[in-house]
């Protein structure tokens, strides 16, 4: 398995996701419906054995509590947990994406985008997956975590907005931001590693000068807990993969 992304995008966060948002972009998908053919075609994450909206009993209904950012970084992946990945906290987490999705609709994908789950957690913690096997490399895989905890309801609804956005915004979306505006040529549902009592994956296509590049997501809740993991390819337009090793090691961690 791997998730061809640069180690520097990475922890530069907003997910850099800016760095698909990141900067100015003319907004012309020169072509578009290649674009889309070529998503349809991508693989998805091995090892995903679930519906795109089914939920699974792997692991436990969770304590409903919300935890406190103490909790959650308790909680978090650490090295040594999962073999061959190195878990370190993401530098740059105070700095946010400051993209606004040009439709209502797709509000969530782009709160995501911008490493700003919504609605607004109790508490975040941000880590940073790498593999050490790949270690140097440029297409080094690197999964970054975004654990969030929610008031009563808040964690479900941001799963079923989530899900929502996503299939409102099949066709893509533009935004605009501090440094200018953006477009995303796709989001498409995949199949989601069972983990949790509800889990979503969705990749969108983002533009990056021209180039395409996937970006792929997994949203897993564990009681009043959301644990969304991100990778993106700026390699080249193979969308990436999330270990499943990685999303069940943390799902079983939530309390």
């Amino acid at each position: 398995m791997r998730v061809r992304t640069t180690v520097v995008a990475a922890s530069t966060l907003v997910l850099c996701l800016a760095a698909v948002g990141c900067g100015p972009d003319d907004g012309e998908d020169k072509d578009e419906g290649a674009g889309k053919k070529a998503g349809a075609s991508q693989t998805p994450a091995s090892g995903a054995a679930a519906t795109p909206e089914a939920g699974s009993s792997a692991t436990p209904a969770g304590d409903g509590r919300t935890l406190t950012e103490a909790e959650l970084a308790k909680a978090a992946l650490t090295t040594g947990e999962v073999k061959g990945y190195e878990v370190a906290p993401l530098e740059g987490t105070d700095e946010r994406g400051t993209e606004k999705a040009g439709t209502e609709a797709c509000r969530p994908i782009a709160a995501i985008i911008n490493g700003s789950p919504e609605p607004t957690p109790a508490a975040t913690v941000f880590r940073t997956a790498m593999d050490t096997a790949e270690e140097g490399k440029d297409d080094q895989t690197v999964v970054t975590e975004i654990l969030t905890s929610h008031p009563k309801g808040g964690a479900e609804e941001l799963l079923r907005s989530v899900r929502e956005a996503a299939g409102a915004c099949a066709g893509g979306f533009r935004t605009t931001s501090e440094d200018g505006p953006s477009t995303y040529t796709e989001v498409r549902t995949l199949p989601a590693t069972r983990a949790g009592q509800e889990s979503f994956a969705y990749q969108v296509t983002g533009s990056l000068e021209g180039v395409r590049v996937p970006l792929v997501f997994q949203l897993v809740r564990t009681g009043s807990t959301v644990v969304t993991f991100y990778a993106a390819n700026f390699l080249g337009e193979t969308a990436p993969e999330i270990p499943a090793a990685l999303v069940t090691a943390q799902a079983a961690k939530l309390p």
